[in-house]
């Protein structure tokens, strides 16, 4: 999964630059915030990357356990097989390969909730990248409404702005302590 980029830097230092020009106080507010929000984006961002290359990493330990327990299930019916051809041929079969499908079943059911537990591991991973790249989309975006605000100097963008900041700010906060299932 590719990590959410947020290109900002340059919004930053346009609004920075003009904050420093302006004497105006609005300005200054606008560039405080849009700063602010920028830093929440870059905490979301970091925070959706770790979340998708969790979710990658849990997916695959949940395919190697799930290709584990094929193994097993496969060499129970290898072994079934030549108990059977051994029956068919009036032949006894091996007490030792009447345990060793034991054996692999009994392996089998701790290798399938190994596996369930990595694959619900990685949905919770998966739907928290997914949060909080929604927080990073809004952060974005109120980043760019709060440029607009500064350049226009119009303080309904600005508040526009700041509500898109706060909805990002609380998808992100959901993304983090509340767990997805």
């Amino acid at each position: 999964m590719e990590e959410p980029e947020v290109p900002i830097d340059e919004v930053r230092e346009h609004i920075e630059h003009h904050a420093h020009e302006e004497k105006s106080p609005f300005v200054s507010s606008v560039a405080l915030s849009t700063a602010i929000i920028a830093a929440f984006a870059a905490v979301a961002s970091l925070l959706a990357g770790d979340h998708a290359n969790e979710a990658m990493v849990s997916q695959i330990e949940s395919s190697d356990q799930w290709a584990f327990f094929q193994a097993k299930g496969i060499k129970a019916a290898v072994l079934s097989t030549k108990i059977a051809l051994l029956e068919a041929q009036e032949k006894k079969a091996s007490p030792e390969d009447e345990k060793k499908i034991e054996q692999y079943k009994e392996e089998q059911k701790d290798i399938e909730k190994e596996a369930r537990e990595k694959t619900a591991e990685a949905k919770e991973h998966l739907g928290r990248h997914k949060r909080l790249a929604g927080a990073v989309t809004l952060l974005q975006i109120a980043i760019a409404i709060g440029a607009i605000s500064a350049l226009t100097k119009r303080k309904p963008f600005w508040v526009v702005s700041l509500l898109f900041g706060l909805t990002g700010v609380g998808l992100l906060i959901f993304g983090v302590f509340f767990p997805v299932g």
